[in-house]
Formats: C-alpha cells, sequence, structure tokens
C-alpha cells in the first residue's frame, strides 16, 4: 500500500472516533441505507421486495438505486432501529444475512467531499460506510496492511479507497477489509455515493 495520501489530509489516529455513532435522523429526514453483500453469490434480494418490505415496515417515500442494495426512505423513527429492523425483515422474508448501513443525503455529502484521494476515475474511487467508526487500532490495521498500488485511509466512520487498476485486479476484498476493521460495513463508488447523496436530500 502507498504510505502516502493527499496532501494535507489527517492520520487516521487523530480523526477515528473509536465506537462513535450515526447521526441520528429525524423522522422527516431522507436516509439511506447500504445493503452489504446482496444479490451477490446468491444472496437475492429483489429490489421490488426490498421496497415492498421497506413501506411495511413504515417507511414512506421509498425507492431503491440500482440492483445493489441501495434503499432511499423517510424511516419510521430512528434511523439507526430502522436498518435494523430491515436487515431482520430481510433475513426473516427472504433468508438473506446482511447489514443495512445508514446514512443521511448530508453524511453521503460529507463522505463524498472528505475524499482524500485524486478522482481519475469515480469508478475506481469507492468508499466504504461502517455502522460504528473503527478502533484506533483496526485503522492503523487497515491502512498498513500491504494491498499494493492501491491506497486506503480510515476517517470516522468511512474508510476511503483509490483502486489503481479497478476492483477486479485488487488485492483488496470485502472479507479483508471487514477483518482488518472489526465493524460491520459495505462499499459504493463514488458516482453511486453522488446519486444516493441527491436521492436522500
Amino acid at each position: 500500500m502507498l504510505a502516502e495520501t493527499a496532501a494535507g489530509s489527517t492520520s487516521a489516529a487523530a480523526v477515528t472516533a473509536e465506537g462513535s455513532t450515526s447521526v441520528a435522523a429525524s423522522t422527516s429526514e431522507k436516509v439511506a441505507y447500504l445493503l452489504r453483500a446482496v444479490n451477490v453469490g446468491g444472496n437475492k434480494v429483489p429490489m421490488a421486495e426490498l421496497r415492498t418490505l421497506a413501506s411495511d415496515l413504515g417507511a414512506e417515500d421509498v425507492a431503491t438505486y440500482v440492483n445493489s442494495g441501495n434503499l432511499v426512505c423517510v424511516p419510521p423513527g430512528d434511523a439507526d432501529d430502522f436498518g435494523t429492523a430491515l436487515a431482520k425483515g430481510i433475513a426473516d422474508q427472504m433468508g438473506v444475512t446482511t447489514d443495512a448501513v445508514a446514512r443521511t443525503g448530508a453524511e453521503l455529502r460529507a463522505a463524498q467531499e472528505a475524499y482524500p484521494f485524486e478522482i481519475h476515475d469515480p469508478k475506481f474511487c469507492h468508499v466504504w460506510f461502517f455502522t460504528i467508526a473503527p478502533s484506533r487500532k483496526a485503522a492503523e490495521a487497515v491502512e498498513a496492511y500491504d494491498f499494493g498500488d492501491d491506497r486506503l485511509r480510515v476517517l470516522g466512520r468511512e474508510l476511503h479507497l483509490w483502486y489503481a487498476d479497478g476492483a477486479g485486479r485488487s488485492a483488496v476484498t470485502a472479507p479483508r477489509l471487514l477483518k482488518l476493521a472489526g465493524v460491520p460495513g459495505t462499499g459504493r463508488n463514488l458516482r453511486t455515493v453522488e446519486k444516493l447523496a441527491a436521492m436522500a436530500q
């Protein structure tokens, strides 16, 4: 892994808030829910069924984006509590174990703006969203791991990832990242982050 990142960026140890949680969304605020590892490897979650489930759980203004498990809605109460209920409903009704990571539109926009690397191609530039911030030790382990020319930087509850040659050729894999980070999470490229931020406004 290349040791240095964009000029002026802050070290992971300085910005990682161990155990921090998301900013709770009000009941009138749209929230994006990012599902981990759905519609890959047999973990089938049809988007129409996901929208129906969210509505049945009390969400309003429900929409999905592409087929990788992105739901935007106004949750009926606490955003993280609804994410837990959504993940349970997916497990109960569709037989798929996943996590539903909640972010408001403002949080998605902030993560996009905080991206610390040069954006040479948005498809190669990803942000991983964790349910809580990794511990300082875990953040340091992620950044110290040798991923070749790919660059990683943990900033609070997000991990920013720059692929040198694309995700398909990278040594960075979801199981390895999640094991190093020690907390649940899922990644999206910057194009998807931008789209979801706009949908959640």
